[in-house]
């Protein structure tokens, strides 16, 4: 089963639709973004939500002891780094981290073995030198199948919309796949339309029974 994380979360009512819809977490961006969320903002949606929704904060080369303050204020679930943190960064974190790596060509794969044992997940997003996600573009999904032999459970991201989703697990069989871009009308609003449309299509992969490797 495939499990589904909304990413860029800004408001309570894109969160609670999010929850309503079957989403297994939620995530919120502390870094520089479109979509950036304050640390105030966040705990208010996160106080608001029900239980067993998983919280997820995303950080770019933030500072450890501000990412931990955060952490503590907010209730985060999880941490998902999306910067250039070092194996031992990630480390401190478990069993709460998720490495992002962006993805360019298959070299990056290499890069992640150093990480096995200091995240729980690594996540595959669109290597872009504008900006270190939400490009709304995808990368090639047979690198993403060849980064699974490292043995650390697999994140898609990157350009996935209710238009390429089944494709995107179907190929991949990741074990959770990030959405952001592509459910939105606007860079921190959710187009409610297309987050049902796109859980309907999850759940039709997940009714087929695959399971994840």
């Amino acid at each position: 089963m495939v499990r589904v994380k909304i990413c860029g979360i800004t408001n309570y009512q894109d969160a609670d639709m999010a929850v309503q819809l079957g989403a297994d977490a939620l995530g919120f961006v502390f870094a520089p973004s479109p979509r950036r969320i304050s640390p105030e903002k966040a705990r208010e949606i996160i106080c608001a939500i029900p239980p067993f929704v998983k919280t997820v904060g995303v950080f770019v080369n933030e500072r450890p002891d501000t990412v931990r303050r955060i952490i503590r204020f907010c209730g985060l679930d999880l941490i998902q780094f999306h910067g250039d943190e070092s194996p031992e960064v990630c480390g401190e974190f478990m069993p709460h981290a998720i490495k992002a790596f962006r993805v360019r060509e298959g070299s990056v794969l290499e890069s992640i073995i150093p990480y096995h044992g200091k995240t729980k997940a690594v996540l595959f997003d669109t290597y872009s030198g504008e900006r270190r996600g939400g490009t709304g573009k995808t990368f090639d999904w047979d690198l993403a199948v060849m980064g699974k032999r490292v043995g650390i459970p697999i994140i898609l991201s990157g350009g996935l919309t209710p238009a390429n989703i089944e494709s995107a697990v179907l190929t991949v069989n990741p074990f959770a796949v990030d959405v952001n871009s592509g459910i939105e009308e606007r860079p921190g609003k959710k187009d409610h339309l297309l987050m049902e449309e796109l859980m309907e299509k999850i759940q039709k992969v997940n009714g087929g029974g695959l399971p994840n490797d």
